[in-house]
């Protein structure tokens, strides 16, 4: 085997990253404040990618954004019922507006550097919002990819109105779906079925069993787009930056339409088999059920009417229904009128995928810089448009958006967005963020902890990294809290603290070691000079790994490079100046302190995205320009910050921490 494939100079091919990028970290509703899951399971990997490809491709050129998505029936329905019981005065816009505040600033205080956190329904944001909306749904259109469809919408007879949403609670009704909050026509799984699909239907507004009256809305034919849906995923499923869990997730609901019948109703089904549509019915050996495979949803749609006629309980497989755009709820984005239809508004998730189009005009309009260049950030072949969300919205993410792009993409295109030939997303979904082993849901048994309560035990920087180290890209973890957790052993260390203490402890100690050394021995100037092969390969080394492991969003990865890069580093440092001070060799202490000095610097860049605050502490602290972050400059010296002169340093105080605990844990040692 050669040098070269044995290691010796080898290098794998670095990764390319677009010449511009837009992140965007999914829409919280605004019907609360954000929950742990909210900030540990997207927004801080949202944050991360957003501040790596700052300094990777510079600021100009990446925009991250998101904001509260203000509309549909869970608002509305928790606004109803806040004003029921006398919790809330104030119209419901009041009411999102509050929610928005305390959202925005919660993520302030974890330090995501959102370029607009907007609002779909409040002040300039919703003005852009309802303009991209108004263009993107006519362009649907145009490009004949709407359906007006007439479907059965649920309708409270006691309360003398139509249902929609979360106004409606039963069973989902896809197979294999254990869900027990089925919604009108989706259940807290991601699950789409047309409302009169779902089981045991109850009206939340007064317990009513509700019945169904005929409305029309309008569709995106999402069904149409098996065939280049299924290519898509083909594509994705090879790429090295998407994970299996979203090709995989997608893949599912391209199946052909399929109803699932139980083994003991075999006699019920031969009775009526003629009355429906054609079909393939397949049986296998150990299975409860049957299954009848149709060619056309329309069948299957048809098949389940007459089986619901004939008393026979089924259950329906995933696969692609249309996408219902619009709904006669009054709180929503108006939808333009088409066809003399009756006003409606447009359905809360439709709006919601594409309001990261309207956001990027908003961030753009804030910076002074024109609306227009929206198509360079969202149709441009050299740019890319990253997504953060959880596993549970990739049907919305990865099928019903993926699905409309393509769509939207067809025609011919002018100037303003959102027209031209949209980039399709890259999707980074994560696996559920658990707490205390159970999934969490505020509308459910287990209440998350809010995301505002955990900064009253941890710093933000130590939940960042605590949160980036779980692994959530491979599989559903617990969120361990201690304060938290009633059955936490007293005596064990706190599991959401391990992470932090390499910063706090070992970081933080490796900087301040060598500034204190720096004010008694080199006047507060730092000595910069040749840098060691040795040491200029370790640092080469963690780069190209962190950059590879960022590329593929595997964040946990990158902060096990660092681990090994500093607690290395640390070591280095200890040994050697340990040495020079036992000896008092002052050449042995200066040529440590240039070798430290590149790692502290190598380190401090590739932490720069997940501790923001500290390594910016740093920079100052190094007197030294924002170039510093710079990736163009990544693999070079300190000397080529200072002119190759000797450097002076800002004064440290005894006892300043870069990296501190929260004064919480102090107590606690105390």
């Amino acid at each position: 085997m050669s040098e070269e494939k044995k290691g010796i100079g080898y290098e794998i091919p670095r990764p390319e990253f677009p010449k511009r990028a837009v992140i965007t970290g999914g829409m919280p509703y605004g019907n609360k404040e954000l929950h742990f899951g909210h900030i540990g399971g997207v927004f801080v990997f949202a944050d991360v990618y957003a501040r790596f490809l700052r300094d990777r491709i510079g600021d100009e050129n990446v925009i991250f954004v998101s904001g509260t998505d203000c509309y549909g029936s869970p608002i509305a329905e928790s606004y109803r019922k806040l004003c029921a019981e006398e919790k809330f005065e104030g119209t419901i816009r009041d009411f999102v507006a509050k929610n928005h505040r305390a959202q925005k600033k919660t993520l302030d205080d974890y330090l995501i550097s959102l370029n607009v956190f907007g609002a779909s329904g409040l002040g300039r944001t919703a003005e852009l919002h309802d303009i991209v909306s108004d263009r993107f749904i006519r362009k649907l259109y145009d490009n004949g990819h709407l359906k007006k469809i007439v479907t059965k919408q649920f309708y409270d007879e006691k309360a003398g109105c139509f249902l929609n949403g979360r106004q409606v609670i039963g069973k989902c009704p896809v197979d294999g779906c254990c869900s027990e909050k089925g919604y009108a026509d989706e259940c807290d799984l991601g699950h789409q079925y047309m409302p009169e699909n779902l089981i045991d239907p109850k009206s939340t507004l007064t317990g009513e069993t509700p019945v169904m009256r005929e409305v029309e809305n309008w569709y995106f034919d999402l069904p149409s787009y098996r065939k280049l849906m299924t290519e898509y995923v083909g594509t994705i499923s090879k790429q090295k930056n998407v994970r299996q869990l979203v090709s995989k997730t997608i893949d599912e609901f391209l199946q052909p339409p399929v109803i699932h019948i139980k083994n003991e109703l075999s006699p019920n089904y031969e009775a009526i088999r003629e009355q429906l549509p054609a079909h393939e019915l397949l049986e296998e050996k150990k299975k409860p059920s049957f299954t009848l495979v149709f060619g056309e949803l329309d069948e299957m749609n048809r098949a389940c009417a007459v089986l619901s006629a004939n008393g026979i309980r089924f259950r329906t497989g995933k696969t692609l229904v249309p996408f219902r755009l619009t709904g006669n709820i009054e709180w929503g984005v108006k939808a333009p009128v088409l066809e003399n239809e009756e006003p409606l508004t447009i359905w809360v998730w439709p709006e919601s995928l594409w309001a990261p189009i309207s956001f990027t005009a908003a961030a753009l309009e804030q910076q002074g810089r024109d609306k227009s260049l929206v198509k360079d950030f969202w149709c441009s072949k050299d740019a890319k448009v990253y997504q953060f969300i959880g596993a549970d919205n990739i049907y919305f993410y990865g099928v019903a958006e993926m699905a409309m792009f393509m769509g939207l993409s067809e025609g011919e295109n002018t100037s303003e967005p959102p027209e031209g030939e949209m980039q399709l997303p890259i999707l980074c979904a994560n696996n559920h963020i658990l707490f205390l082993d159970k999934k969490a849901s505020s509308s459910g048994a287990v209440k998350p902890p809010m995301a505002a309560e955990l900064l009253d035990y941890y710093t933000a920087e130590q939940l960042r990294m605590h949160f980036l180290g779980l692994g959530l890209g491979q599989r559903s973890v617990s969120f361990q809290p201690k304060p938290l957790n009633p059955q936490a052993n007293p005596d064990e260390a706190d599991p959401v603290l391990k992470d932090g203490l390499l910063l706090s402890n070992v970081f933080n100690r490796m900087i301040r070691t060598c500034f204190y050394t720096v004010q008694k021995h080199c006047g507060g100037k730092m000595p910069v000079g040749e840098i060691d092969e040795a040491i200029l390969a370790d640092a080469k080394k963690a780069i190209l790994d962190y950059e590879r492991f960022m590329y593929r969003f595997e964040f946990h990865q990158a902060t096990y490079v660092l681990d090994s890069y500093i607690r290395k580093a640390s070591k280095y440092m200890s040994k050697n100046l340990g040495e020079a001070d036992k000896n008092e060799d002052n050449e042995l202490r200066r040529h440590t302190l240039i070798q430290v000095f590149h790692m502290i610097r190598t380190a401090a860049v590739l932490l720069h995205p997940m501790a923001p605050q500290g390594t910016e502490m740093l920079l100052e602290y190094l007197k030294l320009e924002r170039s510093f972050w710079s990736w163009e400059r990544i693999f070079e010296p300190m000397s080529a910050f200072t002119g190759g002169e000797d450097h002076e340093l800002k004064f440290l105080e005894p006892r300043v921490d870069f990296f501190t605990r929260h004064p919480s844990q102090f107590a606690a040692e105390d």
